[in-house]
């Protein structure tokens, strides 16, 4: 490895990471906020036969929370969904925000986005907050985006089991995560 660079290894919440400044070496972990935004014609959530959600033309946006997330995590994420250019403009380029097209927004969340499967068949959810963290960062992402949308949030309901469907336009479908801000 070079001397002086910076880089990301490992994950999972019990290993090191390794960050490498000069010849001195630093072990740390990293958390992320994770979301999976996918551009729709449309999309409903449904819990026991009954529709919680349902959007036309926007987003359906899974959301997953680790238990060292912030604040400042939720904010930068919500400003990169509103403000993502992906819907297309009079020439067919995807040069318009969510907001251009006065287009809805479906949040769900994903915890299951942090599932781990370096080891056995089996996924571990182990990096995924607890419900008691998860849920209000849930909630606060949904009251973030109504603000910045200028309209209410479409829901699933957090924890239950729930049947999702869409259409997906294009398809676009985009990974974000907070680790990487860098890249986004």
């Amino acid at each position: 490895m070079e001397k002086g660079r910076f880089f990301y290894a490992g994950d999972k919440l019990n290993f090191p990471s390794r960050l490498t400044i000069g010849i001195f070496n630093f072990d740390f972990i990293l958390f992320i906020m994770r979301a999976v935004i996918q551009r729709v014609k449309h999309a409903s959530c449904t819990v026991d036969n009954k529709i919680t959600g349902q959007i036309q033309k926007g987003f359906m946006i899974l959301l997953g929370v680790e238990e060292a997330d912030t604040l400042e995590d939720l904010k930068w994420l919500g400003q990169k969904f509103i403000n993502l250019r992906v819907f297309e403009d009079e020439q067919g380029l995807m040069n318009k925000s969510i907001l251009d097209i006065d287009g809805s927004i479906l949040l769900i969340s994903q915890f299951t986005l942090f599932a781990q499967t370096k080891k056995g068949n089996r996924p571990s959810f182990i990096r995924a907050a607890k419900p008691d963290k998860a849920k209000p960062m849930y909630e606060e992402m949904a009251a973030l985006l109504s603000q910045l949308l200028q309209k209410e949030v479409q829901l699933g309901i957090f924890g239950a089991d729930m049947k999702i469907e869409l259409l997906n336009d294009g398809p676009v479908t985009i990974i974000m995560d907070t680790k990487d801000k860098d890249n986004f």
